[in-house]
């Protein structure tokens, strides 16, 4: 088959090739410059210009606007909430329970905020378990409140001894204070006077 001139044809087939003129693509310059900075880091690596650089293998220490969760740490952060499995709240209840009993004045508020910690406990035990496992136990009503009565007893006797010290230290220093001013007057009335007339 003879070949003409301006049509680009293979040997021996039917139908001439279509020509691609690369002009006729509609390029956007982002895409044109994205990939000629991609083309040119991927040469940088290939040459190994980014090998041992400071910093290398570390986190970016980022600005939180960079971080797409910021509100929501910044939130927690904020108000001081902890996002901690059920077991483990759980744990930090039961360590801080007894503290939080001493602060309450009656023993129906006490077993009222046992029978709280046990509902949460019991709740815990019949969900899935998220983190690590649930050991905590529900607390024994009738041992906590017998604890918690022998505790409150405890700081009603400290305190008593503490003010009754306090009242006979006051005592002592009244009665100090006494015997100073008497030896005062004392000292006073027999040392002679001193002045031009004597």
């Amino acid at each position: 088959m003879p070949r003409r001139e301006g049509l680009m044809t293979e040997p021996d087939s039917g139908p001439p090739l279509t020509f691609y003129n690369p002009a006729a693509f509609a390029f956007d310059t982002d895409v044109v410059i994205a990939l000629i900075a991609d083309m040119r880091i991927r040469k940088a690596i290939e040459r190994g210009e980014f090998d041992n650089l400071p910093g290398s293998g570390k986190p970016l220490d980022l600005p939180d606007h960079h971080d797409p969760d910021w509100w929501f740490k910044s939130l927690m952060k904020r108000e001081g909430l902890v996002m901690s499995p059920p077991s483990i709240e759980l744990r930090k209840d039961d360590a801080a329970l007894d503290e939080q009993l001493d602060q309450l004045s009656n023993e129906v508020a006490v077993r009222c905020e046992i029978e709280q910690f046990n509902q949460r406990v019991i709740r815990a035990r019949y969900q899935l378990p998220m983190g690590p496992p649930l050991i905590t136990m529900p607390r024994d009503i009738e041992a906590t409140v017998a604890a918690w009565a022998d505790r409150r007893a405890a700081r009603a006797e400290k305190a008593r001894k503490k003010a009754e010290e306090e009242a006979t230290m006051r005592e002592e220093s009244r009665a100090n204070d006494r015997n100073r001013r008497r030896l005062l007057r004392r000292r006073t009335r027999r040392s002679p006077r001193h002045g031009p007339n004597a």
